[in-house]
């Protein structure tokens, strides 16, 4: 369904006039128009949204008889694509129930139907979106309250059965009646008063019940200084308690249907069918938990503008919830959701500003994983930055300086996010920043710690984003330090005689034959190199380095070089040894140009010169030791993971399409015959994919092990010399553990029995094991 924006009353008379006037015109077009007038109420328009609201009604019960189908499905796509427009719909809802009992009886049922489909298809903020409209139209007199409460109560009771162990499937069960509370929760202790109480007690008896082990693998900050890092049902259940502080009422929904409350009121009310949900599947993946993000609070905000809700307050998290529905709807469209978000209608009653940039640096630095692409969030800030110049910019740059005054205690994942949006937004806004008070803050003996690293990392974003002089022409002198070098090759054999036979043969343009012949034409000794040279992984060395720097002139030199003498790399990487040889002559020739360093890396990856494993061998490595807190060495390691990912998913969607394209050709369905394997390649594929599928299990425990060795090793000479385990680099290291659990959850989910039972066992310091139930705890 694609989004149009504004509307009018003139539209639903027009409509009207044209049904008509032409008795004539195709079925399509009408359809075509009911739904643009659906999908459009609610928005822009010269007349109120009551009359719009009433014209509408009486056009779609006009055209009910002969398009009832085509109104009720576009109204349900509408509940889950549009559900910050919530309250508008349910009010059309009731107004067509009260002029049609059977057609608000065949609502309900659809919406039944469409809840248990989302359900099933792992739709899960579509399904909270439909319970939530169901709940609403109560409040349209469409539902009885008796009836929801008898529907809401099927949720908790499953909830609280103790036979489910599943403690993301229950809290999903128990988030989805918590989070429609705010909308009925005035009708149900009207209408149902016990009842609801009853309701309400039995949440409490969950959620007093609940484990936290998932708290501190999911929170942006490692203290509650000074904001709590309090989970997400908690911190809705200390809203819901202050909702009911205040007699249930509210002023941030916006309920069209009180308007309406003389006609709603006289309407027959339904009552739900019996809904079954559907049973909890150790295959199927929940929702994670959360943890609620928080940046601001009522001092951060001018005196002399509209006042934040508390932390606590129901108008803190309807606001959120109406700002983030916003965000997640328009996200393919960065100017239409930068124009909704500034034309937000609660603005008047909350300081907005505050809260949009609240909310989309909780959308960045959402962990285990981030929903959208961070490079979204980045634009998303851009646009409303240039639609508000005079306003928003301000409140970026208070956000900014807050996420850096908190920087020491940001965890590292969301560290990463921080410098790569921050680099990003300086680079559209012609690198100006105030960096005088930063440069206090960040001076300190060790680079290792995260302002100082911050720093490091932001300017070599920018040099990446530019160029090395435009970072030393904005960057005070009192940044030297942080200041990234010159990016060029640092070749280190311009005088050796090895080096100096290549470069005439690459240039005399001969084949790889010739190559392989002058490396073993080499004596083991030669003029003019030392003895710790002397030996053949030298020789690879010198080879590598030659070859690189022959093709430093530009990006697609290097990686053609690569290209053309790929035979020569794969007959000398013939073990870890050597490939590591090649890594490090790579790393040497380039140690002043990350980026250099992690595209080479991936393209010797890609054609199979360097395997996976080796990749992490070279990270952890000593010769890597100074480098280990570096951004780039991690990119590094997430990119040849994905690419280790990426094959076997493409090996597993070739053996399933050749299967499916063998059993249609059985079938005698319309299949070509050169797309149908045989039946000994459909095995070689099976082979191929439970290959792959090794592999990718094998790099996730080497990784685990390289971490369970470095760790160990650092924590064992802490306490030896009675020191304090808790230094930066220790903060990197743990954090980056973090990481790798927290990007690869759902793959590592698949080996958590056997990174039980043979790495994260009962010998490793408990330190080290505490990270992984909690990431355990997120599928728990």
């Amino acid at each position: 369904m694609k989004r149009k924006r504004y509307s009018s009353r003139d539209e639903v008379s027009a409509y009207a006039r044209q049904r008509n006037d032409s008795e004539a015109s195709e079925t399509q077009d009408v359809e075509e128009r009911l739904n643009n007038l659906i999908m459009k109420i609610g928005e822009k328009s010269t007349a109120t949204l009551e009359s719009n609201l009433l014209a509408l009604s009486k056009v779609l019960h006009s055209d009910m008889t002969e398009h009832k189908d085509e109104i009720l499905g576009i109204l349900a796509d509408c509940v889950v694509e549009m559900p910050e427009k919530g309250t508008v719909y349910s009010t059309l809802v009731g107004l067509i129930n009260a002029n049609s009992y059977s057609v608000g009886g065949e609502m309900l049922e659809l919406l039944l139907r469409r809840l248990k489909t989302c359900m099933q298809d792992q739709q899960w903020e579509s399904s909270r979106c439909i319970v939530r409209f169901i709940s609403d139209l109560v409040n349209c007199h469409v539902l009885s309250a008796a009836s929801l409460l008898a529907f809401l109560k099927v949720w908790i009771d499953m909830a609280n059965t103790e036979a489910i162990t599943s403690q993301v499937y229950r809290d999903m069960l128990v988030y989805y009646v918590m989070s429609s509370i705010p909308w009925v929760g005035r009708a149900l202790y009207e209408k149902k008063e016990r009842d609801f109480i009853i309701l309400l007690k039995s949440i409490r008896f969950y959620l007093n019940g609940r484990s936290k082990e998932h708290l501190k693998i999911l929170r942006v900050w490692s203290t509650n200084e000074p904001h709590a890092q309090e989970d997400y049902l908690d911190c809705l259940w200390s809203q819901i308690e202050h909702l009911e502080n205040n007699d249930w009422m509210e002023a941030s929904i916006i309920r069209p249907y009180e308007a309406f409350d003389s006609i709603l009121c006289e309407a027959l009310q339904h009552t739900l069918p019996n809904f079954t949900l559907p049973s909890y599947n150790d295959n199927v993946i929940y929702p994670v938990p959360k943890v609620v993000f928080r940046l601001f609070d009522y001092t951060d905000v001018p005196h002399d503008g509209p006042v934040l809700p508390g932390a606590h307050a129901v108008e803190r998290y309807i606001i959120e919830e109406q700002l983030s529905y916003i965000i997640d709807l328009l996200y393919l469209d960065k100017k239409g959701c930068a124009t909704a978000l500034s034309e937000f209608t609660c603005r008047s009653r909350a300081p907005i500003n505050y809260l949009i940039v609240e909310v989309i640096f909780s959308k960045l630095f959402e962990l285990p994983k981030n929903k959208r692409i961070e490079i979204f969030y980045s634009t998303l800030l851009i646009e409303l930055c240039k639609l508000q110049p005079s306003s928003f910019p301000l409140v970026l740059a208070q956000a900014t300086e807050l996420l850096f005054e908190r920087l020491d205690n940001m965890e590292v994942t969301c560290v990463v996010r921080f410098a790569t949006w921050f680099s990003h937004h300086l680079s559209n806004f012609q690198f100006r920043w105030c960096w005088d008070d930063w440069i206090t803050d960040a001076e300190c003996n060790d680079k290792d710690t995260k302002k100082s690293r911050f720093l490091k990392e932001v300017l070599i974003r920018c040099m990446k984003l530019s160029y090395h002089q435009r970072v030393i022409d904005f960057t005070p002198d009192s940044l030297e330090k942080y200041r990234p070098p010159q990016p060029k090759p640092q070749f280190d054999y311009s005088d050796n005689e090895l080096s100096k036979k290549l470069v005439a043969a690459i240039k005399g343009k001969v084949g790889p034959e010739e190559i392989i012949d002058i490396l073993e034409e080499t004596p083991s000794t030669m003029e003019g190199i030392e003895e710790k040279d002397i030996c053949e992984h030298n020789k690879l060395q010198v080879f590598v380095s030659t070859l690189l720097n022959l093709g430093s002139k530009s990006i697609s030199h290097s990686l053609a070089a690569l290209t053309k003498f790929h035979e020569v790399l794969r007959a000398l990487a013939d073990s870890e040894e050597s490939q590591l040889c090649i890594l490090n002559a790579v790393h040497n020739l380039w140690r002043n140009n990350e980026q250099m360093i992690s595209l080479i890396i991936d393209k010797l990856v890609k054609i199979q010169i360097i395997d996976a494993t080796t990749i992490t061998s070279w990270i952890f490595s000593e010769e890597m030791e100074a480098n280990f807190t570096c951004f780039y060495v991690w990119d590094v390691l997430h990119t040849t993971i994905n690419r280790v990912e990426q094959q076997v998913a493409n090996l597993n969607e070739r053996y399933i399409q050749g299967k499916k394209n063998r059993n249609s050709f059985n079938l005698l369905e319309d299949v070509s015959i050169h797309d149908i394997p045989t039946s000994g390649q459909l095995k070689e594929f099976e082979d191929e994919l439970e290959t792959g599928k090794t592999n990718l299990k094998n790099l996730f425990l080497i990784i685990f092990q390289r971490f369970i060795i470095c760790l160990g090793e650092h924590l064992s000479e802490s306490d030896l010399d009675q020191e304090n385990h808790l230094t930066p680099w220790y903060c990197w290291a743990i954090g980056r553990l973090k990481e790798i659990f927290q990007l690869y959850q759902p793959v590592i989910q698949i080996y958590s029995k056997t990174l039980e039972e043979l790495i994260f066992t009962s010998e490793v310091d408990s330190k080290i094991v505490d990270i992984f139930y909690q990431f355990l705890s997120l599928q728990s």
